[in-house]
């Protein structure tokens, strides 16, 4: 079954939930970046996002420098944003709250 794309109505009301979360700029993606206290912290984070998009088998484009990580979702099989990144960036941000 194929993974439909949100709609441009459907894309505005899920980032309206996720205020830390940024269309990226081709319109298809959306990023955020997270800077913790120092790499263990930051490397832990991506350990356990690993966890969850392996088991939702939806990965997120990453990027990891030290305490800082850059994270842009996207649904490459819907051509664009679809439910799984919005799952997934909800996901994320329960990491981040805790």
């Amino acid at each position: 079954m194929p993974i439909a794309p949100l709609s441009t109505a459907e894309r505005d009301a899920a980032l309206a939930t996720l205020p830390h979360w940024t269309l990226g700029s081709d319109g298809l993606s959306i990023n955020r970046t997270l800077v913790f206290d120092d790499f263990a912290q930051a490397f832990g984070f991506m350990a356990r996002v690993a966890l969850v998009a392996e088991k939702a088998d939806h990965h997120p484009e990453w990027f990891n420098v030290y305490n800082r990580v850059e994270i842009r979702l996207t649904t490459h099989d819907a051509g664009g944003l679809s439910q799984r990144d919005v799952a997934l960036a909800r996901a994320i941000d329960t990491f981040v709250a805790q």
